[in-house]
């Protein structure tokens, strides 16, 4: 059965203090299955208190998403931005357990150094890959936007090193790069065929190929990505795992759009149906 989850990204932001404890009231509102936590790199002094309300809230998290930041440690490489990297995933993986996630997604790359030096993420994913089955996490690289080459390119590339290598496959950074389409292509049906895909984000995009100026976590519809095809095809490879929704909810003020996300939550569920 699948499960439409929210990611917690969506709700807690700059514009609202990054204020964790604004989950629990805005989650009595949403019409989600479940979440999301998404991680912060202001919060690292603050782990045992998200830890401890989060699991004192009942919510139910099947998936984590890292700290961005991680990824952006591990691409201009050297020493000591690995061994940094691999401490705070370390920490993201421990929280992880104690939230009884499962799934715990990562942006291998990021940041301005992106993907310029893929090696030394290409490399330093088996250290990750160990350290999160130490703790029975099944571990997501996200198609990441990319600066230099594009991210099937890089799955392709760690599929190829690790061929039990699983990703989320998130749908707006696939549209960003006009790869959304690939998807469906029978050259790229080992993706599926292979479970090597087993989480999706969806968000909206309203850009053409590699706008820049345009990449902006929109609402299901609100863009131009055909959902109507994406789900069908989801349907069609049996696909019944779990989705997030990442539109972002939040105003300048930080205050959080309640109906739009439950629009969301039913669209999906919609589609699925």
């Amino acid at each position: 059965m699948s499960q439409v989850l929210c990611s917690t990204g969506t709700l807690i932001g700059r514009p609202n203090g990054r204020d964790y404890n604004l989950i629990y009231p805005l989650s009595a509102k949403l019409e989600c299955d479940g979440f999301e936590f998404m991680m912060y790199d202001t919060w690292y002094d603050k782990v045992s208190d998200i830890v401890q309300k989060l699991l004192e809230w009942k919510l139910t998290i099947p998936v984590m998403h890292c700290e961005k930041c991680i990824g952006e440690k591990i691409s201009p490489g050297g020493a000591d931005n690995i061994s940094e990297a691999l401490k705070l995933f370390e920490v993201n993986c421990q929280m992880a357990d104690k939230l009884n996630a499962k799934k715990l997604v990562i942006h291998l790359w990021n940041g301005k150094t992106s993907d310029y030096y893929f090696q030394n993420n290409l490399d330093t994913y088996k250290e990750l890959a160990d350290i999160s089955e130490a703790y029975n996490l099944e571990l997501l690289v996200e198609n990441v936007v990319c600066a230099n080459e594009n991210p099937m390119k890089r799955w392709c590339e760690l599929a190829k090193k690790y061929p039990q290598i699983h990703f989320v496959f998130d749908t707006k950074m696939a549209a960003f790069h006009s790869e959304l389409e690939w998807l469906y292509k029978e050259e790229y049906a080992w993706l599926w065929k292979d479970k090597h895909i087993t989480h999706y984000h969806v968000n909206d995009y309203a850009g053409g190929y590699k706008e820049w100026e345009k990449l902006k976590t929109l609402p299901v519809g609100d863009g131009n990505i055909n959902f109507q095809k994406f789900f069908s095809f989801i349907k069609h490879i049996g696909y019944n795992d779990t989705f997030t929704i990442e539109a972002t909810a939040f105003n300048k003020d930080g205050i959080v759009d309640v109906d739009m996300l439950n629009r969301c939550f039913k669209t999906v569920r919609d589609y699925l149906n």
